[in-house]
């Protein structure tokens, strides 16, 4: 599977996901990109409005229609864990996501059958959320 790897340094255009291989031969069912940002600026993964104005433009960006509003929730016992997540349901499937505070970690999901570009995503998921290290994998569900 593709991994993206990003050192402190540098920019977030440097991030590199490459295309998943396709190992069946079968055209793929849908795409996943799994990605982990770290180091991320705790004033905007503490947002609601900023993650509701991220998911909207993300949905705009990589061109999935929505199905109804994000749900974003704060919540968590845990001080390791505690943090807005969400869940935006997409026609062709779901975009999640949990901003974790302790951390200042976002990991976020985007799984579609209908294609999309995986390095502009995270490229601007980690632009927005001014994450200082990455990486995430991208790979097809067969």
């Amino acid at each position: 599977m593709p991994v993206l790897t990003m050192a402190p340094s540098v920019p977030v255009t440097h991030l590199n996901i490459s295309e998943p291989e396709n190992i069946s031969g079968a055209a793929p069912w849908g795409w996943h990109l799994v990605l982990n940002l770290y180091e991320c600026n705790l004033r905007l993964i503490t947002s609601a409005q900023v993650i509701e104005k991220f998911t909207i433009e993300l949905c705009d960006l990589i061109k999935m229609r929505r199905f109804g509003e994000p749900l974003i929730v704060n919540f968590g016992e845990d001080p390791r864990v505690a943090g807005y997540s969400l869940v935006q349901l997409i026609e062709t499937s779901n975009i999640c996501g949990h901003f974790a505070n302790d951390s200042a970690a976002a990991y976020l999901d985007i799984f579609s059958c209908k294609k999309f570009d995986p390095q502009l995503a995270a490229d601007f998921a980690a632009a927005t959320f001014e994450a200082q290290k990455g990486k995430g994998v991208f790979f097809s569900r067969d």
